[in-house]
């Protein structure tokens, strides 16, 4: 930093001057005097006391307040607070997953706004982070415009979302139709108007650390909004695709914390194996106009069918068989599997090192024993994303609903159009026989 302020030409800590003229620059003269002063004026507005910052000098983030419910504190008080740290965690721990199973019952459209709410939540302690460090600075419009940015953003993903999956019901609303049709035009004009309030907002001397925090708020947006709209896509292709990599996720983390001997002889691939024998977890999440709710009724993909691998030779005589039966989902779900354990917890480290950097313990104090949303989501984030990937590259096919579903919004002389086109071509492969005319 330091560097960049004696090559711009700002003062220096010990109060040092710009550097003098370049050989061959004129020295003397009205103008030239003029114009070096002007220089060293812009040069001073844009150098603020963010440049002449360390990483020392980042104010001390006051630590978050103890959230222990009462009646836990007086059950553990005899204990050290290494043990009483233990069970607190794992306490939560068994509470959260047995809500996450609740939620899992009561249906997919609940996993949504689960979504939706540990998204918005993750966002919230972030953009604290960086409320709290540059508080004294007192910027104009910052939070108030970080959550405008947010509600564009969602705007602009659910509507791609609702256009995709909803159009039966778009049809049927008039209201609708004109939102869908214009969306990305309206998404566009909400974050121009968010961008101008930016613009006009800037003050003088802060320039350069508004623009870190505009900054700050778009990475924010990148990590927490489109990594959480990735998951809800994830979850329409099938309830297994949200679960499996999830639980990936969280086995790996209690492994590594705690039951390292225990669970990490559980193979998940089991879990893969129970799951693919039911339509709730194997098919994918379907709006249904007639009973107005989702659905998760289907013939189940070649993905979920019993198939027969014949098995290697030096694995023939260790197992004493020849072939085993295996659902194909359980050899995807090893790839799934290997980057949660391998890969995945990379996002962990970066949550931990931008922790590190702000010299914090934890981003918030929402859960007691395990810290924010966000300290228990770094790694499901980078999870969602090569999920995402790896369906779309290796899994996703044609989609006959969502064809269907485009198709019934199209006008009638496009529809008889498309009708006529598909009737010649399955005249042509044999499949229909042509009508004789009479």
């Amino acid at each position: 930093m330091s560097e960049l302020r004696h090559r711009g030409g700002c003062p220096g800590p010990g109060g040092s001057v710009a550097p003098p003229p370049r050989e061959g620059e004129a020295a003397g003269g009205d103008h030239e005097i003029e114009s070096t002063s002007d220089k060293e004026t812009d040069l001073d507005d844009r150098c603020g006391d963010l440049d002449s910052r360390t990483d020392s000098d980042i104010p001390e983030i006051p630590p978050p307040t103890d959230r222990t419910p009462e009646i836990l504190k007086k059950a553990l008080s005899g204990l050290s607070s290494r043990w009483k740290n233990w069970w607190i965690r794992g306490i939560l721990t068994l509470t959260m997953i047995s809500l996450f199973f609740l939620i899992i019952y009561m249906g997919s459209f609940m996993l949504m706004l689960l979504v939706l709410g540990i998204q918005v939540k993750c966002f919230h302690e972030i953009i604290t982070i960086g409320y709290r460090v540059y508080r004294s600075y007192d910027l104009p419009w910052f939070r108030t415009l970080s959550w405008y940015f947010l509600l564009c953003v969602n705007y602009f993903f659910y509507g791609e979302t609702v256009a995709d999956y909803f159009a039966t019901f778009v049809q049927r609303e008039e209201q609708l139709q004109f939102l869908i049709r214009y969306h990305r035009f309206i998404s566009f004009a909400l974050y121009l108007a968010g961008f101008c309030v930016f613009v006009l907002s800037l003050v003088k001397k802060h320039y350069r650390l508004q623009f870190y925090m505009f900054a700050w708020t778009h990475v924010t947006l990148l990590i927490t909004v489109t990594q959480s709209h990735l998951v809800i896509q994830n979850l329409f292709e099938g309830m297994i695709w949200f679960l499996v990599p999830i639980s990936s996720v969280i086995c790996n983390d209690i492994t590594a914390y705690l039951f390292g001997f225990f669970f990490g002889r559980t193979p998940l691939i089991k879990a893969a194996y129970v799951l693919s024998k039911y339509q709730y977890f194997v098919c994918p999440v379907e709006y249904r106009s007639d009973v107005n709710s989702f659905v998760t009724e289907c013939e189940p993909s070649e993905l979920f069918q019993l198939q027969s691998y014949s098995l290697p030779l030096f694995l023939q005589a260790v197992m004493s068989q020849e072939t085993v039966n295996l659902y194909p989902f359980q050899i995807h779900s090893i790839a799934l599997s290997s980057f949660a354990s391998l890969i995945g917890p990379f996002g962990g480290f970066f949550a931990s090192g931008f922790k590190r950097a702000f010299k914090i313990k934890d981003f918030a104090n929402t859960i007691p024993g395990h810290g924010g949303i966000m300290d228990r989501f770094d790694c499901q984030y980078l999870m969602a994303t090569f999920v995402h990937v790896y369906i779309t590259s290796f899994i996703r096919g044609p989609n006959p609903s969502k064809v269907l579903q485009q198709l019934l919004v199209l006008q009638p002389e496009q529809q008889l159009n498309i009708y006529k086109t598909l009737k010649t071509h399955l005249i042509e492969k044999g499949i229909l026989q042509p009508t004789l005319k009479v």
